[in-house]
Parts: structure tokens; sequence; C-alpha cells
């Protein structure tokens, strides 16, 4: 069961000790947490936006915390936005593969609850920056700043989740209308027990997709080790040059 109190203070630590050369890790770190934490609830906005509130505070807190010399606050906050953004994207797939699904079985996107989910959708990339400016209210004035110029910069630039809602919309209004012109229609039970599941459907996909990416990502090792069949010499010498990069 994900723990989400020791993630936190595990994620503070991380920020409180990094220098700006340790961002990606740090990217990735929060990448993974908010998408546990995602996992481990229905995919509704009002759990979305508890997951982001807890993990911003968790990032600011550790920056704030963080006396390395030099070290660039702004730059570690714009990892802890981007695995933000990174994990709510795949909140944004698993909420389209659930809904097409739907689609697929004849459910209509006029159902009240399939399209409160659509408007969910597009409220996605609003919801991640109105969450960020919230929960950082109370947070110093330097903190404050750094977050201030890292939400400026990601609105001008758009997110991934923006992004990814937008062609979700797109694409599911495209396939509902090509399943009225087919007649394709799901009997008033059968419909009925799905909607009222939708959000724990969506929740299962998220599941099944973390879950899919991590078999391919351990086969995709293993046929790497199968591979490798140059001298240790040569295998130290990529692997100085990769580091170097």
């Amino acid at each position: 069961m994900f723990d989400f109190k020791q993630n936190s203070e595990a994620l503070i630590q991380q920020f409180s000790q990094a220098s700006s050369a340790q961002g990606e890790a740090l990217r990735v770190a929060v990448g993974d947490a908010t998408l546990k934490a995602l996992q481990g609830r229905e995919l509704t906005l009002k759990n979305i936006r508890e997951v982001i509130k807890n993990i911003t505070s968790a990032a600011t807190k550790g920056a704030a915390a963080n006396l390395a010399p030099k070290v660039d606050v702004e730059e570690l906050l714009e990892k802890a936005f981007a695995g933000m953004d990174a994990a709510l994207q795949q909140a944004v797939e698993a909420n389209r593969r659930a809904l097409a699904q739907l689609v697929d079985q004849g459910a209509s996107l006029r159902e009240v609850q399939l399209k409160k989910a659509l408007t969910d959708l597009e409220k996605m990339e609003d919801t991640l920056f109105a969450t960020i400016e919230k929960a950082t209210r109370d947070a110093t004035a330097p903190l404050q700043s750094a977050w201030t110029q890292v939400l400026q910069a990601s609105k001008l630039a758009g997110t991934g989740t923006g992004g990814m809602a937008n062609a979700s919309v797109s694409e599911l209004a495209a396939k509902a209308k090509s399943s009225m012109r087919e007649g394709r229609e799901l009997s008033l039970k059968a419909a009925q027990v799905m909607i009222e599941s939708y959000t724990a459907l969506a929740t299962g996909v998220l599941l099944g997709m973390s879950q899919g990416m991590a078999g391919n990502t351990s086969q995709s090792n293993k046929s790497a080790a199968v591979s490798e069949t140059p001298s240790a010499g040569s295998s130290a010498s990529k692997s100085k040059g990769t580091a170097r990069r």
C-alpha cells in the first residue's frame, strides 16, 4: 500500500539536499510519487487536487531547507512542476482510454456523468496551476517568487497535460460521432453500471498502464543485457562516455 506520508518525507529530504545537477532525479522522484498517489484513489478532480497540493508542499518545504551553495531553487521547483505534469499526463491518458472504452461500447458522451468526466479532463491543466498557486500562498517570499516564475513560464509554454487533454477531448468527440453513425448503443442497464463506476474504471486503467510500462522496461533491460557482447574495456569506455554526456 502506498504510504503518502513516508513518500512526502522522502521528497522533502531529496529537495533539501539536492544540487542543481540533480534536477532530473527530482523530476523522476516527483513524477513517481504523484503517479503512485493517484493510483491509490479514484481519479476525481478533488483527489487530484489533494495529491498535487501534498506534492507541492513537500517540494516547497524541501527547497526552503536547502542550504547548498549556489543552488538554483527555481530550477529545482521547475523539476517538481515537470514531474507533476508528467504524472497528470498519465492520468489524462487513463481517462481517455476509459472514456474511449465506454464510447466504443455505445455509451453517449451526453450522459451526465460522462459529460462531467469530459469537462474534468478539460480542467486538468487549470487544476494543476490553481492547486500549486493555492498550496504555495503561505511559503516564504523567495519561494513564492520562485514558484510564480515557474508557473508563469509554464503557462506561456503550455503543459503536456493541457495539450494531451485537448487532443483527447477532440478524439473522443469524433469517436462518439462515429459510434452514433454506426448505431452502437449500450443497453440502459449496462450503460448505467459502467457509467456509475467510471472513476474506478479510469483508476484501474492508470494502474494497468503503469504495470505495463514497468514490464516493458524490465523486458527492454533484459534484451539489452543479452545483446551486449563487447569486451569489458569497451563497455567501461562506453559507460564513461555516457556519464560525461
